[in-house]
């Protein structure tokens, strides 16, 4: 194809326009210091002139434990312009569940918050691959120090060449990143992400949640997750405000959205009920509402209408990390927004229809025949597309069986409802079957 026809997608084309076009806008907040797009830019070039002095290229893994704080904003820029790897680590994790992300990744750079940074240095046995550690302080929360063998961040990126933004990117299914799961059953698996899939969920993300230039993003939830699902290059994409959380703290949660006019967070329903019961929330009522997206179990009827009651607006969503995060929302229909709180919550419990950009999804039974949409028959949730996973890092007995008979075998099994939409009833794992019948435990 000719080269003038076509150009591969990279999730840094999205920030590298509006640096061009918002360069005085915000782009993150925190504490009290704020950040330009035209600065935020030359940080990230600068991250990245770094990790190229010391030797990264394209395929390297380059590690970050840290919360949400901005030099793992800028990360997820950063390591992608010099062509490697991300690999953002749950912070949740110990040392052992961490020395094994980082020995099976073999990342050459582990950049490691101070508060976190026993968690690498406390790894059984060590690090099988030595890679150059850097210490991540954070001034604003007031940690410093240099707990692990290496310099500090600021130390590392100390005079390094500040790379453009727009990099060129050879391949679009290079990988952008590796995620890791939970380890429920063995041993966690890294998920890889692409250029293209990053940047195509990152659009479908500007489309589902309606972000523009005006829209203010808090980080309640982790970014490490499914690379925040995607929302560090949405809301750069849309020229809005990062708002960095180090800690979800109810309290601080709500001065946030009230100081620097909140229009986005996400996060599991129990955030949302930490804050709904606070009791800096009582008597609050945000305006303009605040939109939030839920993965999880569906709000139930009396946090529906709690949140209502804040002025917060709840989308329900619905994915794995196998898929970038959410594949799934609840795409309300006009006739449902006059339903009352009960009947609204009630259509919300289906997990909904695909994102703009994933079309292919479908509930099938063990023979891959799609079930009736009779909304009681279940099968097993299963998805294709742009983003599905390129597979599991350094495992390809796992990746063969997920991606059986052409489809990515969630696990999690639902009913289709006669309108098309999905509802969750359980894990296939957990199904109990009795007489030939699959009961769900739910």
């Amino acid at each position: 194809m000719s080269e003038v026809a076509f150009e591969p997608l990279t999730p840094l084309a999205l920030l590298e326009r509006t640096v061009r076009v918002f360069p005085d806008r915000t782009a993150v907040v925190y504490g009290d210091v704020r950040t330009p797009y035209s600065q935020f830019a030359d940080r990230v070039g600068r991250f990245a002139g770094a990790l190229r002095r010391a030797g990264v290229g394209p395929g390297d893994r380059v590690a970050m434990l840290a919360p949400n704080i901005p030099e793992l904003l800028e990360a997820h820029f950063a390591v992608l312009r010099v062509g490697a790897v991300l690999v953002a680590i749950n912070t949740r994790l110990n040392a052992s569940e961490v020395g094994y992300i980082l020995d099976h990744s073999g990342a050459s750079v582990v950049i490691a918050d101070v508060e976190l940074a026993d968690r690498v240095s406390g790894a059984p046995g060590g690090l099988a691959a030595n890679p150059l550690l850097v210490n991540l302080p954070d001034p604003v929360a007031g940690l410093s120090g240099s707990p692990l063998d290496g310099p500090s961040f600021a130390e590392f990126i100390d005079g390094a060449e500040i790379l453009p933004i727009e990099g060129p990117i050879s391949d679009e299914l290079s990988l952008t990143s590796i995620n890791y799961t939970s380890g429920t059953t063995g041993q966690p698996k890294g998920v890889m992400y692409t250029h293209r899939g990053a940047t195509l969920n990152a659009l479908s993300e500007v489309v589902v949640h309606k972000l523009d230039r005006d829209s203010v993003f808090l980080w309640t939830l982790p970014m490490f997750h499914c690379n925040g699902w995607c929302f560090p290059w949405a809301v750069c994409a849309a020229g809005g405000t990062h708002v960095m959380l180090r800690a979800t703290e109810p309290a601080r949660i709500i001065e946030l959205i009230r100081s620097e006019k909140v229009t986005h967070f996400n996060g599991a329903p129990t955030l949302m009920l930490m804050i709904a019961e606070a009791p800096e929330a009582q008597g609050v009522r945000f305006d303009p509402k605040v939109r939030v997206a839920t993965g999880g179990s569906p709000p139930s009827p009396t946090l529906l209408a709690r949140m209502e009651e804040l002025g917060i607006s709840v989308t329900h969503l619905y994915g794995l990390t196998e898929t970038y995060g959410p594949h799934v929302f609840c795409d309300m229909q006009a006739e449902w927004e006059g339903l009352d709180v009960v009947g609204r919550a009630k259509v919300m419990s289906r997990q909904g229809v695909p994102y703009p950009l994933h079309n292919h999804l479908r509930v099938a039974d063990d023979q891959m025949r799609d079930v009736p949409a009779d909304g009681k028959t279940m099968g097993e949730v299963m998805m294709r597309g742009n983003n599905v996973m390129k597979g599991y890092y350094d495992d390809p007995k796992a990746t063969e069986e997920a991606f059986r008979g052409g489809w990515f075998h969630s696990g999690d099994l639902g009913v289709v409802h006669p309108d098309g939409y999905i509802e969750l009833r359980d894990r296939k794992k957990d199904i109990i079957i009795s007489g030939g019948e699959n009961i769900s435990t739910i």
